[in-house]
């Protein structure tokens, strides 16, 4: 199997959604900036809130990254799969 340039190239930008990983990361990384009992949502502290915030939106932020870095090619295949 070889591969196209115009294969590469897209490989190439796709891998660039990837960063969007990082933002979970970076919110949850600096403990101190979430380490505190004010503001509270629904009488939850902030510290167990913002996590559990962040879990979700760190779904989100995998889907989208999968669906922008998938190829072409598998969205059509995974559709004949299932007919």
């Amino acid at each position: 199997m070889t591969v196209t340039p115009q294969h590469s190239a897209q490989s190439a930008r796709s891998r660039w959604w990837n960063l969007l990983l990082i933002i979970p990361f970076v919110a949850l990384l600096w403990v101190p900036f979430y380490n505190r009992l004010d503001p509270k949502l629904f009488g939850i502290p902030f510290f167990y809130w913002y996590q559990f915030l962040w879990v979700l939106l760190t779904s989100l932020v995998i889907w989208l990254c999968d669906i922008l870095t998938r190829p072409v090619d598998v969205a059509r295949a995974e559709g004949r799969i299932r007919e």
